[in-house]
């Protein structure tokens, strides 16, 4: 019988939850990293066993942290072993946390500054690895989206990192804004069929693809609206909340935008939006049944100034369709005085039979669902507050 294992980044730690193919009873093992942000933790799908976290602290700085046994022992890839990994004062010691940006002349264009709001150029600094995404055949190759805005690879299991500079430096990178989070590179996507193109979204920029296995980008907001910004289809500027894709359909992508759910079915050239019958097309998540590429998952909150479910009401929304035509998936779910939100990386579906789909809140619930989304159960309460939900399954 299959296995799963959910892993969970929190506010406070990371926790790993294990249950057989019934997905019934859940082991929980936690807190790792107790106190410290876990902004995200993904397992390598070369390799089950390998696992990378983004353990961040406003007072300690940044660390990368690797396990080789399925989350049962850590280590900070490029700190020989048993030597302490922060100094006597807290700070990360080590290669895995040192993330310098590329601003060489090699891409021909200014690296050094980004627009801010009030139209001051800002230098670029490092401050957090919002998402780690490991090579779909090679478990020593992961790729780490950062803020500010950048993606980084590193070859050699998180030991040492560069970043790729030709994101930053294709032209429009001067003109990234943070969005309320920060200016994030939160979503990266590296296409199953094509393996020298990778999607990326940045809050607040846009979508952005590569055909070159990252040297050289261009932006993919085609088709974008956004009220807030002075022109409401530039180029750049759109605040893209989430990205997703199904491994077997790589032209078609789905955006949980700052406003609009939307759709391209041309690898990211255009977008149409498939909000539909939702009651509010604001949300940070959304995500692809495994073996469904037309069923797609959202979860609505109210607005951008009121982060929680509409009408104190905790639905996931489900198309079958690929978007437009849109039902409520309720059962399992609080359905009064629920005022949670579920962040952008805080959803994951698994790959067995009946698909099951996972969400995260930030009152510290963790959901399940082993019919795809048609009844749901806690797996576990009372966590802190759920930044990312991440799923693997084995034989």
């Amino acid at each position: 019988m299959s296995n799963v294992q959910v892993l969970v980044g929190t506010r406070k730690g990371a926790f790993i939850l294990t249950s057989d193919g019934k997905r019934e009873k859940w082991d929980v093992s936690g807190p790792h990293f107790a106190g410290w942000e876990i902004y995200h933790v993904k397992g390598s799908p070369a390799d089950p066993n390998r696992l990378y976290a983004s353990q961040t602290s406003g007072w300690f700085g940044q660390i990368i942290q690797r396990s080789d046994d399925g989350g049962k022992t850590w280590f900070q890839p490029g700190t020989p072993a048993g030597e302490p990994t922060t100094t006597p004062e807290g700070m990360p010691v080590g290669e895995s946390n040192k993330f310098v940006y590329d601003d060489s002349a090699e891409t021909g264009k200014p690296l050094t500054t980004h627009q801010f709001y009030d139209g001051t150029a800002k230098p670029w600094v490092f401050k957090r690895v919002w998402h780690l995404e490991p090579a779909l055949d090679d478990a020593d190759t992961v790729y780490a989206g950062v803020e500010d805005a950048a993606l980084f690879r590193s070859t050699n299991g998180g030991q040492t990192w560069a970043e790729l500079p030709g994101l930053r430096g294709h032209g429009t990178g001067a003109q990234w804004q943070p969005g309320a989070g920060g200016m994030c590179l939160h979503s990266i996507i590296l296409d199953h069929q094509n393996r020298e193109r990778i999607f990326v979204a940045i809050s607040a920029a846009g979508a952005f693809r590569s055909d070159d296995s990252g040297a050289t980008w261009k932006p993919i907001n085609r088709g974008l609206h956004s009220q807030y910004i002075p022109d409401p289809t530039a180029e750049v500027g759109h605040c893209v909340h989430h990205i997703a894709q199904h491994p077997a359909n790589s032209n078609v992508l789905f955006m949980q935008k700052h406003w609009d759910v939307m759709r391209s079915d041309d690898a990211g050239d255009s977008w149409t939006e498939v909000s539909g019958n939702l009651p509010t097309d604001f949300g940070f998540v959304i995500d692809v049944h495994a073996h469904e590429p037309e069923t797609i998952y959202v979860v609505p909150i109210k607005s951008d100034g009121e982060h929680y479910p509409p009408d104190g009401k905790l639905r996931v929304y489900r198309s079958r369709t690929g978007g437009n035509e849109w039902e409520a998936l309720t059962k399992g779910l609080p359905q009064e005085n629920c005022y949670v939100n579920v962040l952008r990386d805080a959803m994951a579906v698994d790959s067995l039979d009946s698909c099951g789909v996972y969400f995260g809140t930030t009152g510290g619930q963790v959901y399940a669902s082993a019919d795809a989304g048609d009844t749901w159960a806690p797996i576990v309460r009372d966590l802190p507050a759920v930044l990312s939900v991440e799923v693997q399954t084995w034989p």
